[in-house]
């Protein structure tokens, strides 16, 4: 007899229980040299610790978005995060642990995350790198303020882009104003 759990097509819908033992875990990243855009998350957020995938958490619209813009030829679920990488695109985290809320990280864990984060990208070389949040972005880099778009800096040589945080959460931005965003950076790359 077949595991009916192992054969299913459903993704796992973590539990209230595994979700709190997710607290404070990390992810891992999706890496490889020479991406054509690194996109950087604040950290991973509780449901996507437990899953071990980034964006996991219904309602997230970093998929949808990635999809609409024409970085992946198809709408992928966040267990697929790996075929990014046939495209040229990878993921990590500025911050490398799962919170509730990003408001829970201390601002020197972006300080510290900024550390790492040059670490990679120096020895991987992207493009592009994209933080996925302006807020993350202006405390890892001690600024009062930063425009969505390309930035006029570069970071470790690459090209920095920031744009919203495409957390459900954030009402400020609705999924076709970031399609339009990350459509400008996908043009931006090509």
């Amino acid at each position: 007899m077949r595991n009916r759990a192992a054969t299913s097509s459903a993704p796992h819908k973590p539990t209230p229980a595994e979700l709190a033992v997710a607290a404070g875990k990390g992810i891992r990243d999706v890496l490889a040299p020479r991406l054509r855009v690194l996109f950087v998350g604040i950290n991973p957020g509780l449901y996507s610790a437990a899953t071990g995938h980034h964006f996991a958490r219904p309602g997230n619209r970093f998929w949808p978005a990635l999809h609409a813009a024409g970085f992946s030829d198809r709408l992928l679920h966040p267990s697929e995060q790996r075929e990014l990488l046939r495209h040229g695109y990878g993921i990590t985290n500025l911050v490398n642990r799962a919170t509730a809320a990003a408001d829970e990280l201390e601002r020197a864990e972006f300080v510290a995350g900024r550390a790492r984060l040059a670490a990679k990208v120096r020895r991987l070389r992207p493009r592009v790198v994209a933080f996925l949040g302006m807020g993350a972005y202006c405390h890892a880099f001690d600024l009062a303020r930063a425009a969505i778009g390309e930035q006029p800096v570069r970071f470790e040589g690459a090209r920095v882009w920031v744009l919203p945080n495409p957390s459900g959460l954030n009402a400020n931005y609705q999924l076709p104003q970031l399609v339009r965003l990350f459509k400008a950076l996908r043009s931006a790359t090509e």
